[in-house]
């Protein structure tokens, strides 16, 4: 059976990186977190003083960025890593995971020419089928033929308590407070920019997580790609 390409969409703290992890796991696909191109490109933005304002600056900058995803090593897939991220041949895995680069690559994001760069890499990762990426616009505009597209969702106030708690396991204090703010405020520009806005696409299967337990959302999501498979195959 041909491997498919599927992809996972949502806002902070929906849970569609845990979900997408695991499902690419038990699918032995290989699994991949487009935000953190962005968050690679912020850092770079953030340490060499870039504005976020400077739009020809930040488009410059991420043509001349080279960003490179590898599976996590087992301790930093048990401390909950996603994927060891590189920049330009550095590793800055744990770099882009701070409250502040989060910002910075959710204005990024909203800027149309980085956006077209970063797309493309996303793009050329996805070819070939037998992948799992999660983002903010992987089945609308990254990979919009995928056979399977998830949209993952949850109240704001759920999403926040998660985000804490993350950042807690990692020895980071966190205010479930601030970080609702914060989740807030990047919600209404993810959902309000010009440029491929968050929302699911016309044919994603959307699933609200908030009271239910991930195992459960992984079992239906593996059930739905089995479905999508064997109709593949028939028509093929």
């Amino acid at each position: 059976m041909n491997k498919l390409t599927i992809a996972i969409d949502g806002p902070a703290g929906s849970g569609k990186s845990t979900v997408a992890r695991r499902v690419a796991a038990l699918l032995g696909y290989l699994y991949l977190d487009s935000g953190a191109m962005y968050r690679a490109v912020a850092l770079k933005a953030v340490e060499r003083k870039i504005s976020l304002e400077n739009e020809g600056g930040l488009e410059a900058l991420a043509r001349e960025t080279h960003v490179e995803l590898k599976a996590p090593t087992a301790e930093q897939e048990t401390a909950g890593l996603k994927n060891r991220v590189f920049l330009d041949g550095r590793e800055v895995t744990q770099e882009i995971r701070t409250p502040e680069v989060a910002q910075a690559a959710s204005r990024l994001a909203t800027i149309a020419k980085v956006r077209e760069v970063l797309v493309a890499e996303q793009q050329r990762a996805g070819q070939g089928g037998g992948v799992v990426m999660e983002g903010r616009d992987i089945g609308t505009v990254v990979l919009p033929d995928a056979p399977v597209k998830v949209f993952l969702d949850a109240s704001a106030r759920e999403r926040a308590r998660r985000r804490a708690a993350e950042l807690q396991a990692r020895g980071v204090a966190a205010d479930v407070e601030a970080i609702a703010a914060e989740i807030a405020e990047r919600d209404a520009r993810d959902r309000g920019r010009a440029h491929s806005p968050l929302r699911p696409a016309t044919d994603a299967v959307v699933v609200d997580t908030t009271n239910t337990p991930i195992d459960e959302v992984v079992t239906a999501l593996r059930a739905l790609i089995s479905s999508r498979a064997s109709a593949l195959a028939r028509h093929s």
